[in-house]
């Protein structure tokens, strides 16, 4: 297990609520992330965002709704690429096109303000794939959409306060890393953040039904768990999003941002 990677986060908070960490790759696109914000809202719960530079040049607007709800963005990199079989430099290149986007430093996404333990490791580089409903993880990066609809209204949008940020989030696509590109991350203050739990919702072959099954059966507190807000994952996103909220929500959990 590489070390400093995040797979968990913590099971309960200060009352005793269990908690639960829902991540979203691979966005933002109009089709997918304005409902999963909606559905967010719905149940008031914030949520973590792993996003592909090149979908928030695209979409700023959408990152920005994201980041005024309440919830946090992450890097998953430009332009979606392996570190298995992309040069360093040109991966930590996309690393950094994609933080210029999200400008931590200044609150800003697209130049506006906004104000572990996994289970499996594959040989010395990190293949890592936390407890899952079945196979690979990951989706490419998104073609640009037409238009935007179903866009949450946030009518304090365009003035709104930056503040200092924590530490920067990164999650690699397809969950794969090298010690130097992890070495060079953690000398950039980044929080690398795996999962433990993937719904395969990006998985044709899987019924949603039985997606939803697994991951009910497979769940725990503290658990990271993954989701597509992506036009391959929306089938199941789409069933599986609103019957989690619910579900867990009905059993107290708590919904927090890493």
């Amino acid at each position: 297990m590489f070390p400093g990677t995040e797979w968990r986060a913590a099971p309960a908070g200060p009352t005793g609520r269990p908690r639960l960490y829902l991540t979203f790759d691979d966005g933002p696109i109009p089709e997918e992330t304005p409902w999963v914000l909606e559905q967010l809202a719905a149940y008031q719960a914030p949520a973590t965002f792993f996003c592909v530079g090149d979908n928030l040049a695209r979409h700023p607007e959408i990152a920005r709704a994201a980041r005024a709800a309440g919830h946090r963005l992450g890097n998953h990199t430009q332009h979606h690429r392996s570190a298995w079989n992309t040069p360093r430099a040109e991966y930590l290149a996309g690393v950094a096109a994609c933080e210029a986007l999200l400008g931590y430093e200044g609150g800003r996404v697209g130049g506006q303000e906004l104000g572990g333990e996994g289970k499996r490791v594959k040989g010395q580089e990190l293949g890592v794939e936390g407890r899952r409903v079945g196979g690979q993880g990951g989706t490419a990066s998104e073609q640009r959409a037409p238009t935007l609809t179903h866009l949450p209204s946030y009518p304090h949008l365009t003035h709104l306060p930056s503040y200092p940020q924590p530490l920067k989030l990164f999650r690699p696509p397809y969950g794969r890393l090298t010690w130097p590109v992890l070495r060079a991350l953690r000398a950039q203050q980044y929080r690398v953040i795996m999962w433990s739990l993937l719904t395969r919702d990006y998985d044709a072959s899987l019924a949603p039904e039985r997606a939803l099954r697994l991951t009910l059966a497979a769940t725990r507190p503290g658990d990271i768990m993954v989701l597509h807000d992506s036009r391959k994952a929306s089938r199941s996103l789409r069933f599986l999003l609103p019957r989690l909220l619910a579900h867990y929500s009905e059993l107290g959990y708590e919904f927090r941002t890493l």
